[in-house]
């Protein structure tokens, strides 16, 4: 059971990096091995941060507390991912931008992922990776902390987070153009996507209570 939950971990945490990567094929934009790998990188370092602090909590939250706190995390981080999944209008963004939104902030990045390509020379080189890196770890950061709390593996959840985190890209940007028109509802491949990793999410956190 335990690993059935890391690996739903892992599918969660990779689901936003595969909708990335479907972005990046689209716009043909490329990342080589080298900077998918470092993000890879930061998504394990991002991920064993939460997981140890989350498994710091758990040693200072008396009884049941370190389960019931984990699970109410995850299942808050899992109706934001689905409402982040909500199709908008396509003026909403720059309504935003102009309200002071910063375009390369984590949402921002996760929005419109093309913004992380920053010299806009069809690649995402070494520096962009790290930037792109931090905002797709994000998920992990926070699905670590829950996986702290609920006493799983850190280098189990780190390890299939990183190695989910690599592969997804890779996949997404070769899928990219493929999936360009592809729409499921009034969804696309990776707003569903996003949908799904929330869905995930909500399972694990009430799986924690049988």
């Amino acid at each position: 059971m335990a690993w059935l939950i890391i690996l739903a971990f892992a599918v969660s945490s990779s689901i936003d990096n595969l909708g990335v990567g479907i972005s990046y094929g689209i716009r043909k934009i490329h990342i080589r091995l080298g900077p998918n790998i470092l993000i890879g990188i930061i998504c394990f370092l991002m991920s064993m941060a939460g997981i140890s602090f989350g498994v710091w909590l758990s040693k200072i939250l008396p009884g049941i507390l370190p389960v019931i706190f984990g699970a109410v995390i995850l299942f808050i981080i899992g109706i934001r991912i689905i409402l982040l999944a909500k199709p908008r209008k396509r003026g909403t963004s720059k309504v935003k931008n102009e309200d002071g939104e910063q375009p390369s902030s984590i949402k921002g990045i996760l929005r419109n992922p093309e913004i992380a390509d920053t010299d806009k020379s069809g690649e995402i080189g070494w520096g962009e990776a790290i930037i792109l890196g931090i905002a797709l770890s994000a998920n992990a950061l926070t699905n670590g902390l829950g996986a702290g709390l609920l006493g799983l593996s850190p280098l189990a959840i780190s390890l299939t987070a990183a190695i989910g985190s690599i592969v997804s890209v890779w996949a997404g940007v070769n899928l990219g153009s493929k999936l360009a028109s592809v729409r499921i509802g009034s969804f696309t491949v990776g707003q569903f996507g996003t949908i799904i990793s929330g869905v995930l999410i909500l399972v694990i956190a009430f799986t924690t209570f049988f």
